[in-house]
């Protein structure tokens, strides 16, 4: 049991944290389906910043973890430009600008990391190895029976995590900022008619989205992969998206549905491996967070309400 929540939560939480972003991208009228490209791109630029700098200093790279996520946010951040410029800027239908992007960000960083690896490492790989974040334990706390297993085994990540989501949930709800945000994606005309720059707030709110993606692509690669390489494109962000549907556009209960999610991920594998089952049956229990997603969305999507003007291009002289 104490795996199982453990596990979960490792993967829960930088889901959540993609599925915020998505939320602030969304809120303001912009649909965002590259948060997929945008975790992908951000961990390789956190982990060719952070490889890069262990080659040159001879410092380990595990003791580059905070240098990574700080340069993979950036990155997220760099490459979500593309999806702002091309849905506000020039108004492109903002599906396709988000398929487009997942793809280009999966063949660019695939071609780049072995280009990278081939020209200034000599070696022949499609992959930046990084190894797995350290974890710590929360003596006493970690001795409460079943809810003891939170505070056992917590990667660095998780902590700065929820410190960020609680920062994104105040200012998504508490401030100006967050408010002229939610009216950009409901009635962003009236946001206009009061003197506030709608395109600049939902240019904001993209950046915002590639930040947070890059953030929880850069944990994914520190923990479920130990590695930047194209199994960080595993469709979590497709889960994330499917995570804030099911959360209604709403931070606590999108909280709620990455949980599932995660737990369903590490119950999976716990079933496998308790069962001692083949690889090819331990692949099968994998998909259950993706079955998970489906039903979810089948029963609950009917009664949810996307923000009004999501998805809508932005004409200031329409009314």
């Amino acid at each position: 049991m104490d795996t199982i929540i453990i596990d979960g939560l490792s993967f829960a939480l930088p889901l959540f944290i993609m599925a915020i972003g998505g939320i602030y991208s969304e809120k303001s009228g912009i649909t965002n389906l590259a948060l997929e490209g945008f975790q992908g791109f951000g961990a390789f630029i956190g982990a060719l910043s952070a490889v890069l700098i262990a080659n040159a200093s001879g410092i380990d790279v595990q003791n580059l973890f905070y240098v990574s996520l700080l340069f993979a946010m950036l990155g997220g951040m760099g490459f979500s430009v593309i999806h702002a410029v091309l849905s506000i800027k020039f108004k492109a239908n903002q599906v396709i600008s988000g398929v487009v992007i997942n793809i280009l960000a999966l063949a660019l960083t695939t071609f780049l990391t072995t280009q990278i690896n081939a020209l200034v490492f000599g070696a022949a790989s499609d992959k930046f190895r990084l190894g797995v974040s350290e974890r710590f334990t929360i003596e006493g706390l970690a001795n409460i029976p079943v809810i003891g297993a939170v505070f056992t085994n917590v990667y660095p990540f998780e902590v700065i995590i929820i410190v960020i989501a609680i920062f994104a949930w105040y200012l998504l709800y508490k401030t100006r900022f967050g408010m002229r945000l939610r009216a950009s994606g409901e009635n962003p005309h009236s946001v206009d008619a009061a003197g506030v720059n709608v395109s600049k707030i939902r240019f904001s709110a993209v950046l915002i989205s590639g930040l947070l993606s890059g953030l929880a692509g850069m944990c994914f690669a520190y923990s479920i992969s130990a590695n930047f390489s194209s199994n960080i494109y595993m469709g979590y962000g497709f889960l994330a998206i499917a995570a804030l549907i099911f959360g209604n556009w709403r931070i606590l209960p999108t909280l709620v549905a990455c949980l599932i999610f995660g737990f369903a991920k590490s119950g999976g594998t716990f079933i496998a491996q308790s069962m001692a089952l083949p690889s090819s049956y331990t692949d099968l229990f994998m998909v259950l967070p993706y079955v998970l997603t489906l039903l979810l969305l089948i029963f609950f999507s009917k009664s949810n309400r996307a923000p009004r003007a999501l998805g809508e291009i932005y004409d200031k002289g329409k009314r």
